[in-house]
């Protein structure tokens, strides 16, 4: 039996309105492939491409955040905008709030948050990121926060390149990270 979208948007609506909710997800198609895009009530908490199983990602966040996590393309629409105007171009930057629950470490925190000060269209190296959070010699420790990324595109850990040159690893693949970077003019 499935259930129809008006009454999966009705029944999330609920569940928001009561405070029954954990967190709720949409999937979003980008140039980049399908993303499933998780929002708590402090933010956006998980991005995921496509290579990753729904159902893998949905239940890492109800490890942490909680086992009420409901589809609604309505309630997260504004993370749907913000996407859609991104990936069109009229915005470079996502300023979308963020919850970083899935980071465990505070030293991956520091990492992740720094990263948006890495502007589109510029990158930087994994030893430039290091020396910005206060620990010069973390490079490698830096290149693990960025591979852990649970919320890529809107951290953006693809402006993240190794000082040996090419783009580096990505969570979401080598071909991926180039797009990105091509798209915003980095490359």
């Amino acid at each position: 039996m499935t259930l129809s979208q008006e009454l999966l948007e009705q029944l999330a609506e609920d569940a928001s309105q009561e405070g029954l909710n954990d967190a709720f997800f949409t999937e979003f198609l980008s140039p980049v492939g399908n993303l499933i895009v998780v929002q708590s009530r402090s933010g956006i908490c998980r991005v995921a491409f496509d290579d990753e199983r729904k159902e893998d990602v949905l239940a890492q966040v109800a490890r942490v955040i909680g086992p009420r996590i409901l589809w609604s393309s309505e309630l997260t629409r504004a993370v749907a905008e913000d996407l859609e105007a991104y990936f069109t171009g009229q915005v470079q930057d996502l300023a979308v709030p963020v919850d970083l629950a899935l980071v465990a470490s505070e030293f991956r925190r520091r990492v992740l948050q720094d990263l948006r000060n890495i502007g589109p269209g510029t990158v930087a190296t994994y030893g430039i990121l290091a020396e910005a959070v206060g620990a010069p010699r973390a490079a490698r420790a830096v290149g693990t926060a960025c591979a852990r990324n649970p919320i890529p595109i809107v951290l953006p850990c693809h402006r993240v390149v190794p000082s040996a040159g090419g783009v580096g690893a990505y969570i979401g693949g080598c071909a991926k990270k180039r797009w990105l970077l091509e798209f915003e003019g980095a490359l």
